[in-house]
């Protein structure tokens, strides 16, 4: 990392308090109560910057735009909320791929996204 500033600190902090991928704007809005006058623009810069050094993964939900999250994390996979369009990580991993690749082709990654309501939205619903 050429240089470790305040922004990017900020930037790292949050990623690695969140619960799953960020967009560039949640990653902002939080980022922004640590450091005074952040904009966007700079967010998108860092963000940038932070997946080419490789301390961040990129993950994009098709529809949605990129995420970022941490590089380094165990393999998992994703929970998109439609109510919230939050995005979660959920552990583990179902195997048993090999059978669904077609003759003569080599697996050489997977993502699975699973949809819904989180915990939260389905507590607003309730009320």
């Amino acid at each position: 990392m050429k240089h470790n500033t305040k922004q990017r600190q900020a930037i790292i902090h949050c990623l690695s308090r969140a619960r799953g991928p960020m967009s560039p704007y949640e990653i902002h809005e939080l980022a922004a109560e640590e450091v005074e006058g952040l904009g966007i623009a700079t967010v998108y810069r860092n963000l940038k910057l932070l997946a080419q050094e490789g301390k961040v993964k990129e993950f994009v939900l098709p529809g949605e735009g990129t995420r970022y999250e941490p590089a380094g994390l165990q393999h998992h996979h994703h929970f998109f909320c439609r109510g919230c369009d939050r995005v979660f990580c959920v552990e583990g991993c179902p195997r048993g791929f090999s059978s669904m690749i077609p003759e003569g082709f080599v697996l050489e990654d997977h993502e699975i996204v699973l949809y819904g309501q989180c915990q939260d939205c389905l507590d607003r619903r309730a009320v």
